[in-house]
């Protein structure tokens, strides 16, 4: 398994801009970004393929939220702009064989960071 660790969270305002931030072990993967309010089942936001070159958004983020990712660090990004009050989650970071939707597809969890947006 790859050793996950995000980073980039924090408290803004609706509107605001975040970047978030996973570090990984290993490299090769396919990663994602799910999300996961209080009292709500974790949801997934955003992946991609290994090589940049594939994909995915919820529809809840897409044309808001960006994700890259740079091999050369081994690190995955989540650039989220135009933040929304219903955006506020504890952000996890995943990776898996294959990128997908599916949280069943990701084996590797990181222990998530909190995003908390103000009205």
């Amino acid at each position: 398994q790859v050793q996950l660790v995000e980073s980039g969270g924090g408290l803004v305002q609706a509107g605001a801009s975040l970047r978030l931030s996973c570090a990984a072990s290993g490299s090769r993967y396919a990663m994602g970004w799910f999300r996961q309010a209080p009292g709500k089942e974790r949801e997934f936001v955003a992946a991609i393929k290994w090589s940049g070159s594939l994909t995915y958004y919820a529809e809840s983020v897409r044309g808001r939220f960006t994700i890259s990712r740079d091999n050369a660090k081994n690190t995955l990004y989540l650039q989220m702009n135009s933040l929304k009050p219903e955006d506020t989650a504890v952000y996890y970071c995943a990776a898996g064989d294959r990128a997908s939707t599916r949280i069943s597809d990701f084996g590797s969890w990181g222990q998530g960071t909190q995003v908390t947006v103000s009205s």
